[in-house]
């Protein structure tokens, strides 16, 4: 086992806890670099043909290894599996592939469109494969990991998915990382790093400017609740008329015009039932990003 200490915070209790293990891993310290950073120091420092990926909040089933591996041997070049979720009160008794489906062959096109998600944690892959894709984005990006997926896909890496829990998922507020207009912007950050960075057929073109489109519609609506709440009306029509451009649908156009009709009504009406959302809209009106 590989444990990489990217200039945590904790060292020095950490480095106590590990103390009696020392004999049994490999140990490396290295300044605050990053995730991906960290990853590729520790791909760099394996021995072994296989790579197996396990984010400190998360939590391996015994059997994880021995069936990930079976699995990873009848062909794959990186396999991943279900998971159950825990830590947050919405997501209790949902499994991530509940959440997140995945379905069909994995490619680069089913990646980008989000037909298949990976979990990090629930990933093991031949050294090889990573290597020859690149490894992980060395810079702090977001979404490194999908980044690297799609250059695997793309390097004719053949990636298999169990739809078996092998794993337990903690999903919190710092794993979410922030509000929900962050969250958003991340997303489109990458799919912007994937356009500039990969080369991409006609059909996956396609696609990531249609997710492209879409996301910049989702950064509209959350604007547009964060506009509502602060009670900037005008603002907040604005953002909602602009979502319902990219990517039309009767709800939209029904709270658009709620906004410019009746904004008290669709402001009660957000608080009342969407109390749960709220906690993830930004306190301050964000800056509206475009592309």
């Amino acid at each position: 086992m590989i444990v990489v200490n990217d200039g945590s915070p904790d060292t020095v209790g950490f480095e106590r806890a590990i103390r009696s293990h020392l004999q049994d891993i490999v140990y490396i310290k290295q300044p605050n670099l990053g995730a991906g950073a960290a990853r590729n120091t520790a791909i760099r420092h394996a021995r072994g043909e296989i790579i197996a990926f396990l984010d400190g909040d998360d939590l391996w089933l015994p059997d994880f290894l021995a069936s990930q591996i079976a699995f990873l041997g009848k062909g794959y070049d990186m396999v991943y599996c279900d998971a159950q979720q825990f830590g947050m009160r919405s997501v209790l008794r949902k499994t991530f592939m509940e959440s997140a489906p995945s379905s069909g062959e994995v490619t680069a096109a089913s990646l980008l469109d989000f037909r298949c998600n990976v979990i990090t944690s629930g990933t093991v892959a031949l050294k090889t494969a990573i290597v020859a894709a690149g490894l992980f984005e060395p810079e702090r990006a977001r979404a490194h990991d999908f980044h690297l997926w799609v250059r695997m896909a793309k390097k004719g890496s053949k990636i298999g998915y169990q739809e078996k829990v092998l794993l337990k998922y903690r999903v919190h507020l710092d794993s979410l990382s922030g509000d929900s207009v962050s969250r958003v912007e991340r997303e489109i950050d990458v799919f912007d790093r994937v356009r500039k960075s990969i080369e991409l057929n006609a059909e996956e073109t396609e696609i990531l400017e249609r997710r492209l489109s879409l996301l910049q519609g989702d950064l509209h609506v959350e604007c547009g609740k964060a506009f509502l709440l602060k009670e900037e009306f005008l603002n907040a029509r604005e953002a909602f008329a602009e979502a319902n451009r990219h990517r039309r649908s009767w709800k939209l156009t029904g709270i658009t015009l709620l906004a410019r009709f009746a904004p008290r009504l669709l402001l009660n009406h957000y608080r009342t039932h969407r109390s749960d959302d709220i906690q993830f809209v930004p306190g301050a009106a964000p800056s509206r990003r475009t592309t």
